[in-house]
């Protein structure tokens, strides 16, 4: 059984974590209608974006024969952190708060759109996701990109989704949801009282009646959570 690091340990690391690797890329050649524009909110990329730039695709995984696009259904506005560093460094916090630490066993070097730019995942640890649980087990796990500096705020955004694991098929981890693990996350937060759900916007990015391509229970929409001081 792999050894478990207490809360504290993975507080300490994402901590130290080097701010550098959260620099925005160059701007990038993002097709128009892959870019949401909710009001109040810097332009946002639909979609999590592959190592290749490619639409994230659950590394292949297919649902009822179609390729799986992976949505981003989490938007963070920290209105009280002093820096980029800091809003960082914030929401790590609070995702440990909350119960989704970064925890070993995902796949890593997803980028995310915010505001004319692409920008690494969060957490920067080898291998991690913010999860709800251990790999070996069904979980809630996400990545969450930024942040962009806009209006005074910092906004972050995430893609979150349940893999159910099973050791009786191939793949093990199984595509579940993405609305169970945006709701979870987004209740979690709330719940701590350092992020408060703030309602939701669409972003146009649930895909349906389409011959090849799905986003499962998507429902098109990003929860919003808000922090201030």
């Amino acid at each position: 059984m792999m050894q478990q690091i207490p809360l504290a340990a993975l507080l300490f690391l994402a901590l130290c974590a080097p701010a550098a690797a959260q620099q925005a890329a160059p701007p990038p050649a993002i097709p128009a209608d892959a870019v949401a524009q909710p009001p109040g909110l810097p332009a946002i990329g639909k979609w999590m974006i592959d190592k290749d730039g490619s639409i994230a695709h659950w590394l292949g995984e297919r649902v009822n024969g179609k390729a799986l696009h992976e949505p981003i259904n989490v938007i963070l506005v920290d209105a009280g952190a002093a820096s980029a560093a800091d809003a960082q460094r914030r929401l790590i916090a609070a995702a440990i708060a909350a119960g989704y630490p970064p925890r070993f066993g995902h796949s890593t070097g997803y980028r995310g759109f915010i505001g004319g730019a692409l920008y690494a995942q969060l957490p920067f640890g080898r291998d991690q996701a913010f999860s709800n649980r251990i790999f070996e087990e069904s979980n809630n796990h996400g990545r969450v990109f930024g942040p962009h500096e806009f209006n005074g705020a910092y906004v972050f955004v995430g893609a979150f989704s349940r893999e159910a694991v099973s050791f009786v098929h191939d793949p093990v981890h199984r595509y579940a949801s993405f609305v169970q693990a945006r709701d979870d996350f987004a209740a979690a937060l709330d719940k701590r009282g350092f992020y408060r759900r703030a309602g939701a916007v669409p972003l146009g990015n649930a895909v349906a009646g389409d011959p090849q391509i799905t986003t499962g229970d998507h429902d098109g929409s990003a929860v919003v959570l808000q922090t201030g001081k």
